[in-house]
Order: structure tokens, then C-alpha cells, then sequence
């Protein structure tokens, strides 16, 4: 751990200046950018975070440029005291915690598009967000000066992004996606699990075992998309408080569209329980851990 006491920055300069002080002094800089409310899922990230480098900082900002206008922006969960008691318990030395009039500012107008990567998947029903995460991540990195980010894999389509973002643009950071964490029962953790009703609760978890029923027939030897998808639609649409938003198989890196898995592929889904929003996705032939 570095040898510096837990701090709360909240102007970007002087997340920056403190940064750069940090890197003349040889230290390798790991940040995990969240959105606060943090669950285990993130604490995983932290702990690995922690392992990896000698000062760890942890941004909390719900960043409003990736919501909609019709998005939770407004109830989105937050519990900051509570964040920064965790994030303190995971060894993090900095919390970079701005507000949003200081990261834009009333004269803002760039924003970061990676293009072809954002139209498909949670792209296709939600066209602002990636622009909007792709802008918030360059702008942390530009402020916390990584030479290691932390992101989970639940969200593999943002993963994907930020790892063509960082190569695309030459920000020499290495991207570290770290396994998606469950409930005992499979669900995916996710700060927007605290909007489900008891009885959506109980339905959600069809989400993980849909894609585990695609993931068995891959390891039986089916490589047919349309009937890897089928296998993983039935359980969820078993759930009567469920809809479907998409459920797709795409190449793992390109997110292209395959008919045949004969590269690495993911199957990904989205499931609208009322009006919380629940992503999952597995990478064929393989099981996530936890």
C-alpha cells in the first residue's frame, strides 16, 4: 500500500496535480472508476486494484452525460458516506469524488465517441450512454493519470469500448476486466438490483441461467447461433415479470453479429423488470467466477 493517508480530492485540478506528483515519484497509479452504491462486485475490483499498484484511487461520479432523459439520473442510488467507509476497508488511497458543475463545466461541448462499438446491444435503446461513458472515462484518465484501470466484465459491451478507446487513442493504461459477481442464486450484482420488487427479485436470476443453458449446449458442441439464443430465451421468458430487450450472440471483440461461433463469442442480454433495466452476458466455453 502506498505510503500516503486515505483522501477525499474533489476539484479536478487537484486530483491532477496530485497525480502527477504521485508519478514523478515512481509510484504506478490504479484507478476503478464507479458510480458509488458499491456493492461486492465492486469491492472485487478495488482489492484487485489494490494488488496491482501503489497508489490506488477510486472515482465516484454518476456521471450524468450516460443517462437519458427518460433514465434513473435522479433516483440513481447513492450512499457516499458508505462509499468511502468501504472503499477505505479496500485499501484505496484517493477518492476522487467531483461534482458535476466542476467536470462540466458551461462552456463544455467535446464529447468521445467510439463509434461502431456503440450502436449495437444496450447501444441500440440507449444512444447517448456510450458517448457519454467514453467521454467521462477519458476525462478520469486525464485527471487520475493511470498506469492500470479496473473495470468489471458484467458490463462486457463498456468493457469493450474503453479497451478500443484506450488503444485508439495511445493512453498506454492497461485495461484489467475482472469476473462479474453473483448472488448465491446467480444474479449478476448491480446497484439497480435495489429497484426490484420482491417477486421481479426471485424471477431475475432466469437471466444467468438462460445464458448457462446456452453455454452448456456450446460445451455439448452446438456452434449454431440460432440455437444457442434459443436455449438461452426459454428460461427467461419463462419469467412473466420479465421482457426481453435483446438477447444476442456477437463476437467477443468485434461485437459483430456471428451466425457460427467459430471465434470467441459472447452471448449478451438485457431484461427490463418494470423499469429496471438488468444486463448479464457469459463468453462461450467458459464460466464466470462467482
Amino acid at each position: 500500500m502506498a505510503d500516503v493517508p486515505f483522501e477525499v480530492i474533489r476539484e479536478p485540478a487537484a486530483m491532477r496535480a496530485y497525480a502527477e506528483d504521485k508519478r514523478r515519484d515512481g509510484m504506478t497509479i490504479v484507478v476503478v472508476p464507479t458510480m458509488g452504491f458499491l456493492h461486492a462486485g465492486h469491492l472485487s475490483l478495488l482489492r484487485e486494484g489494490r494488488r496491482r499498484g501503489d497508489l490506488l484511487i477510486m472515482t465516484l461520479f454518476v456521471n450524468p452525460t450516460q443517462f437519458g432523459p427518460n433514465e434513473d439520473l435522479d433516483r440513481y442510488p447513492r450512499d457516499e458516506a458508505g462509499d468511502l467507509a468501504k472503499a477505505r476497508e479496500c485499501g484505496v488511497d484517493i477518492v476522487f469524488a467531483p461534482d458535476a458543475s466542476s467536470m462540466y463545466g458551461p462552456l463544455s461541448q467535446t464529447s468521445v465517441s467510439v463509434s461502431e462499438l456503440s450502436q449495437p446491444l444496450c447501444g441500440a435503446a440507449r444512444p447517448v450512454h456510450f458517448a457519454g461513458v467514453a467521454t467521462v472515462v477519458t476525462k478520469l484518465f486525464h485527471v487520475t493519470l493511470p498506469h492500470v484501470a479496473v473495470f468489471g466484465e458484467k458490463d462486457f459491451q463498456q468493457l469493450t469500448i474503453i479497451r478500443r478507446l484506450v488503444e485508439d487513442l495511445d493512453f498506454g493504461i492497461e485495461v484489467v476486466g475482472m469476473p462479474i459477481v453473483r448472488e448465491r442464486d446467480g444474479l449478476a450484482l448491480s446497484s439497480r438490483n435495489a429497484y426490484l420488487s420482491q417477486e421481479q427479485r426471485a424471477q431475475a436470476p432466469a437471466l444467468r441461467r438462460g445464458l448457462l443453458a446456452a453455454n452448456a449446449a456450446f460445451d455439448a458442441g452446438e456452434r449454431t447461433a440460432l440455437t444457442l439464443l434459443a436455449a438461452a430465451r426459454e428460461p427467461i421468458e419463462a419469467c412473466t415479470l420479465g421482457a426481453i430487450d435483446y438477447l444476442e450472440l456477437r463476437d467477443a471483440e468485434t461485437l459483430e453479429p456471428i451466425d457460427t461461433v467459430d471465434r470467441p463469442a459472447v452471448i449478451a442480454t438485457a431484461v427490463f423488470f418494470g423499469k429496471t433495466r438488468l444486463i448479464d452476458n457469459i463468453v462461450l466455453g467458459t464460466l464466470s467466477v462467482g
